[in-house]
């Protein structure tokens, strides 16, 4: 694999209405349909060595395939710095704050690529991604299309039921997608005989959801990721990964848990820092070692000394000699990674860290809920107390209170359940907590 993205000569782009996107290269002079020509203009302006920001559409798309350093969408940001290696910029998906710009080698996303052709990924596929291209997901699953030669569908400006029907009437092959996108892709009828992978990130499928898919798609793999866009894949589940478990680790990878349960990566898909975190000439990793030990990275060192100059990153991405941390807290058993959740969230209830990510992934397995989210309230008892936030079916809450008592006893249960009409969410379609907490308790 190549240190750049690259259009293959078998790759095909379409867009949303099925009308297929030429790369640059293949622009007819003069252009002969709308937006070819933007497409050259946006190259001239950029340079074949500067930086540069595209828009978010299957255009802008294009036009970035081969560029040394840009980004897709957030045209209100300064365009990335260049590098010594070809770089993009994604960004976080601001679940745990303002969304953050992320810098990494293109070298690190197409390291997975030759990976992920054991899938099938190449010129006999028909790719679809949902997601707007800002985030790193459906940007991912396009370019890594392109790269290896297959045909990419970005789907993501159709309503979920016109997603549904481009699936079939496209016979696509390969889905990148969200849970949260799929439980909107399966409200519907329809199959999608064609359908032999879907890959699936950003959290975990409830057994609901699961099923369903296997009902729409009945020929295809599921398989589950576990990641960052600061780590992209950590690990990836199969057939053989225990329900609560999110896999193993993904080829390349190295796990290391510490004492307190923070999940450490080592590997080749690691991102290079947050935008103006570091010079664009170093990469955080610092060398490398066994385990991650508790001494500053050379790249840390070089961040303090110029911390005046710099935007910090959140306190949970860390960098410790070669090994990164997204403050996620988790278990190993057999090689399976289970994961409790993270460390900026955890909360402590009568002198015990309970994590409420656990308590979603539960509440999202019961009949009835389709959405939850759990949140602190102080108890002067105990220091916090829990409320579950729910979308679905409220006529169920006597059973749901009753399962939760029954299966995390008093401590971790809610104590109470506030029912929604409408779930509030971030662009990349995760829970947004901070809006969520706004309605409830306004300041």
């Amino acid at each position: 694999m190549t240190d750049r993205f690259r259009w293959h000569p078998e790759a095909r782009l379409f867009d949303s209405a099925g009308d297929e996107v030429l790369p640059p290269s293949a622009i007819p002079q003069p252009p002969s349909l709308p937006g070819q020509g933007e497409v050259r203009r946006w190259r001239q302006a950029a340079g074949e060595t500067g930086a540069a920001v595209f828009p978010d559409t299957p255009l802008g798309l294009a036009a970035a395939i081969g560029h040394p350093a840009f980004r897709i969408g957030a045209p209100d940001q300064p365009p990335p710095a260049p590098h010594l290696r070809p770089i993009l910029e994604t960004l976080t998906s601001g679940s745990t704050g303002q969304p953050r710009r992320i810098r990494r080698t293109q070298a690190s996303w197409t390291a997975s690529f030759a990976v992920n052709v054991r899938f099938g990924i190449g010129p006999a596929a028909r790719v679809a991604t949902l997601g707007r291209l800002i985030h790193s997901l459906p940007l991912y699953g396009a370019v890594e299309g392109l790269h290896l030669g297959a045909q990419v569908h970005l789907l993501s400006h159709l309503r979920p039921d016109r997603q549904r029907a481009a699936l079939t009437d496209r016979r696509i092959t390969h889905l990148y997608a969200t849970p949260a996108q799929l439980r909107l892709l399966t409200g519907g009828p329809g199959t999608w005989p064609a359908l032999r992978l879907i890959l699936s990130g950003g959290a975990k499928l409830d057994p609901a959801l699961r099923a369903r898919l296997a009902t729409l798609a009945p020929q295809a793999q599921i398989r589950e990721f576990y990641g960052a866009a600061e780590t992209s894949f950590i690990t990836l589940a199969d057939q053989t990964t225990p329900e609560a478990s999110v896999g193993r680790p993904y080829p390349g990878v190295d796990l290391h848990l510490d004492q307190t349960g923070e999940v450490w990566v080592r590997s080749p898909y690691l991102f290079l820092g947050y935008a103006l975190d570091f010079p664009s000439e170093n990469i955080p990793a610092g060398g490398s070692s066994a385990k991650p030990v508790a001494r500053a990275s050379r790249a840390e060192a070089r961040q303090k000394a110029r911390a005046p100059a710099l935007i910090s990153g959140p306190a949970a991405t860390r960098w410790r000699d070669g090994w990164l941390s997204v403050g996620e807290i988790g278990a190993l058993q057999d090689g399976f990674l289970f994961l409790k959740g993270r460390a900026g969230r955890m909360v402590t209830v009568a002198d015990q860290n309970v994590f409420p990510e656990e308590i979603e992934a539960f509440l999202e397995t019961l009949p009835g809920v389709t959405r939850a989210a759990v949140l602190p309230v102080p108890d002067p008892r105990r220091g916090h107390a829990l409320v579950a936030v729910l979308l679905g079916d409220a006529t169920r809450e006597a059973a749901i209170l009753a399962r939760l008592r029954r299966e995390l006893g008093p401590l971790k249960s809610p104590r109470s359940l506030i029912w929604r009409r409408e779930w509030l969410t971030l662009p990349s379609g995760k829970t947004d907590l901070k809006a969520l907490e706004a309605t409830l308790w306004p300041v």
